[in-house]
Order: structure tokens, then C-alpha cells, then sequence
């Protein structure tokens, strides 16, 4: 778990934030993506969707974690990229 040793020191990140890169970090590959949907992190973390939104926000604003959207081919969205730093 040293790993999270700088997610666990930060004091500007709230505990959702936490919880939401932690729950991303243990399910990402090996390159650090991962492309859980909104209603599968909640459910891991024990959140609502919208704590789960907010908590993404946060990790995107702190540098954390890179988001980008992923499209199927008939034009329908699929799911959210996300690249953990």
C-alpha cells in the first residue's frame, strides 16, 4: 500500500476524492487506465453518482487522473477513459 502514500498524505484531496482514485488505481491495467462506468465506481465506493461526479472532478483538477470520453462506432457514447498519473 505505499503506493498511496501521497494520496493518503494530501490534505487538499477529501476523503470521496480518495476513494474514487483508490477504487481506479486497484482496477486500472498496467499502463494506469481503467474505464469503469459511473454506476460500477459508486457501487465499489459506497457513493452516489453525483459524489462519484464530484469526486472525479476533484481528482481531474488536482492532476491526478486524466479523463476522456470513449464512443462506440455507431456515433453512442460508451464509457469514460480514465489515466491514472
Amino acid at each position: 500500500m505505499a503506493y498511496y502514500d501521497s494520496i493518503y498524505q494530501d490534505h487538499e484531496l477529501g476523503p470521496r476524492a480518495k476513494a474514487v482514485y483508490i477504487y481506479l488505481k486497484d482496477h486500472a491495467n498496467k499502463e494506469g487506465t481503467c474505464w469503469p462506468g459511473i454506476n460500477t465506481i459508486a457501487a465499489g465506493v459506497s457513493l452516489s453518482r453525483s459524489t462519484v461526479k464530484r469526486a472525479l472532478e476533484d481528482l481531474v483538477k488536482a492532476g491526478l487522473v486524466e479523463k476522456s470520453s470513449r464512443w462506440r462506432e455507431n456515433g453512442s457514447f460508451s464509457s469514460n477513459l480514465y489515466q491514472i498519473k
